[in-house]
């Protein structure tokens, strides 16, 4: 169904984010394009630890995006709320996040490398938010930068319609504009200089057929542009830039521009882009949130409807707690007490700021579309809903990846120990992907999140910021048991009597694998006949089964990929008690699962090897003898290109091992596969 674009107050905001694999340039991108807006009067660079946006001590000392970054310029009488994202597969839940809550993004790609692995995450990430994008191909002044390479990996590997609107001009090196097809003009930059002439007469005949691709290719999705083209013989730039738009918020067709932003080039069009194809907050479809009294309430970004906000960010600053929120619906002003949904308590609005990356603008009110951050809330946590208390609505949360890897962690003295413990729960209150949890044999703290990178940047947070001495053991992967053959007709009565009233459930359960070996998940069915057991009994009976899920009879882990039916049951007249079918349900499918066949799954990642390939054959037999799964080799020129499926356990070390075998001249990147039996 085609979006409805009706004109709004609201039309004037694009709130959007810049997403793509690490080292793709995507934090220089953003840096540009505060420096053209005149947002900073400066240009930040990453490799001088001057952007605005990796403000972190580590991000400056590490060179990589960590923490999502918001910041705030203005375009051509729009306002633009852009979020810097990490690229790094380890903080893959920042950008999980940042969707959650963003209206469009601008995907960049590297032109020499096209679509990687991390590109391929955040893509597929955003498809699950219906995320409308435009993709900026990147570095095309590099050597070996190909533009229509990097179009066709896109539609290879990620499926979509991209549609390139712009045509470079010159290559590698002498890259040094475009020609934007829709307006059919040439843009070359000269410095810091955008000059706009005529399409040069060399360029004529390739822009002239690259532009009737694009109109055909709009014209057979858009029937008002198929009607034209049909009449006309061709688009006008009007017509063709009005089609782009609808179908680009519909996520029909992906716009593609190219540009070389470190050298300035092709971020002016990247930004009119953005206006021109990227929805505003009252043209992307209304956002559903269940609301207990009424069943299912549909918000809109309307500012007069009743407030509801969605939390996706919390920080605690030297100044105090900033809780960054999207506003979906209503308005916000200084002294406004909002119900937390999560919590059920009331939180007061003391300030109202548009954010900066670390500095941070005081704003009187914040209506619908806006994202801001509010000091005043004291227990709100990401994914909860702050909204109107008269009119109660839960918004869906962003989705939390589940941590795969742990390590102890222990203060160097015992008067630390407590500082330790609070700095721990502030973490985790900052970034829900890390897990806070007590070893209950070791007794130790254990710190769990996803990837080496995470744990390892946590860790020193703590260490600079609480100035704490912190001691870390060894990583331990976060396995998981899995069933691999069931049991049927399981019994189990749990009877209680201790003088008072008593305690009796009686449940029937069939327990099955849920798919594959490597399967995850949990699925709980009810088949028990009418009246046998109330609705309110079989909820605790699947809260029970969850209950017996934390830790499995094999080793100890969590279980996962399975599928409980609850076949019948049997209640008592007094006796009968949510409490009691709790419990049944919990020692029920403890029993059962000590009488089924158990299998332990392991973490695996895609490893994506980029090695020179002389050393092809060393790199193949390391990653051989880690257990690896070789699923791809390509060369191209003196560069071998190695894709294999590795279990997370073999990968320590690996970095270390990679640079010795390569000198120095070898690269890795990681992406979680899921889970596989163990060997």
């Amino acid at each position: 169904m085609r979006t409805n674009l009706s004109p709004s107050t609201r039309t004037a905001v694009r709130n959007l984010g810049i997403l793509a694999h690490v080292d793709a340039g995507k934090t220089t991108v953003t840096e540009r394009i505060l420096y053209l807006t005149g947002a900073v009067h400066r240009r930040g660079e990453v490799h001088d630890g001057t952007t605005v946006t990796d403000f972190d001590a580590q991000e400056r000392d590490r060179g990589i995006t960590i923490f999502s970054a918001a910041v705030s310029c203005r375009w051509r009488d729009h306002r633009l709320t852009v979020i810097d994202t990490p690229g790094h597969v380890d903080f893959s839940d920042e950008v999980e996040r940042s969707l959650r809550v963003l209206d469009g993004a601008v995907t960049v790609f590297d032109a020499v490398a096209g679509v990687q692995p991390q590109s391929e995450s955040v893509w597929r990430r955003a498809d699950r938010y219906g995320v409308p994008r435009i993709a900026l191909i990147n570095k095309m002044d590099r050597a070996g930068a190909d533009f229509a390479a990097a179009v066709a990996s896109v539609r290879d590997r990620l499926h979509p319609a991209p549609l390139p609107v712009h045509l470079p001009i010159g290559q590698e090196a002498d890259f040094c504009g475009v020609v934007d097809l829709v307006a059919w003009r040439a843009l070359r930059w000269d410095g810091d200089v955008l000059v706009e002439s005529a399409v040069p007469e060399e360029l004529s005949a390739a822009a002239g057929a690259a532009r009737r691709v694009l109109e055909e290719a709009v014209a057979e999705r858009h029937a008002e542009a198929l009607e034209d083209y049909a009449e006309h013989g061709t688009l006008t730039a009007a017509r063709l830039t009005q089609a782009l738009r609808e179908l680009t918020c519909d996520g029909e067709v992906v716009p593609v521009l190219c540009a070389a932003a470190y050298r300035n080039i092709g971020i002016e069009p990247l930004l009119d882009a953005i206006v021109a194809y990227l929805p505003a907050p009252d043209e992307v479809p209304p956002v559903s949130a269940a609301d207990s009294a009424d069943g299912v309430r549909v918000r809109s970004a309307d500012p007069a409807a009743p407030t509801a906000a969605l939390v996706f960010k919390v920080q605690a600053t030297a100044t105090g707690r900033l809780t960054s929120v999207r506003l979906y619906s209503g308005a916000l002003r200084k002294g406004d007490h909002l119900l937390d949904t999560g919590t059920g308590r009331s939180e007061r609005v003391g300030r109202i700021l548009r954010v900066q990356a670390d500095r941070h603008t005081e704003v009187p009110v914040a209506v619908a579309g806006d994202i801001v951050a509010l000091v005043g809330p004291k227990s709100a946590r990401t994914g909860t809903t702050l909204c109107d208390p008269a009119h109660p609505v839960r918004l869906e949360p962003p989705v939390s990846t589940e941590p795969v890897l742990s390590v102890a962690v222990e203060a160097a003295d015992s008067a630390a120990a407590e500082r330790l413990s609070a700095a721990l729960a502030r973490q985790a209150e900052e970034d829900p992907a890390l897990v806070v949890r007590t070893d209950p044999e070791t007794g130790q703290t254990v710190l769990a999140g996803l990837g080496e990178l995470h744990l390892e940047v946590a860790v020193e947070k703590i260490r600079r910021d609480r100035g704490l001495a912190v001691t870390v053991g060894r990583p331990q992967v976060a396995y998981r048991e899995t069933v691999v053959r069931g049991v049927s007709g399981l019994l189990y009565r749990h009877v209680k009597q201790d003088g008072g009233q008593g305690q009796f459930a009686h449940v029937v359960l069939d327990v099955a694998p849920l798919g594959e070996p490597g399967t995850t998940g949990f699925e709980f069915v009810s088949t028990v006949p009418g009246g046998h057991v109330s609705r309110e009994f079989v909820r605790a009976v699947e809260a029970g089964c969850r209950d017996a899920l934390a830790a499995g009879p094999l080793d100890g882990r969590p279980v996962t990929g399975l599928r409980v039916t609850l076949v019948d049951g049997v209640t008592h007249s007094k006796d009968s008690s949510e409490l009691a079918f709790r419990a049944a349900g919990r020692l029920g499918l403890r029993e059962a699962l000590r009488g089924s066949v158990l299998a332990l799954l392991e973490p695996v990642v895609e490893v994506t090897v980029t090695v020179p390939a002389d050393v092809l054959g060393t790199v193949l037999g390391d990653l051989s003898a880690r257990r690896g799964q070789i699923l791809g080799t390509v060369t191209r020129g003196t560069t071998a290109v190695v894709t294999a499926s590795v279990p997370l356990a073999e990968i320590f070390g690996y970095a270390t091992r990679l640079r010795s075998r390569t000198q120095g001249r070898g690269t890795f990147t990681t992406r979680p596969l899921g889970y596989k039996t163990a060997a």
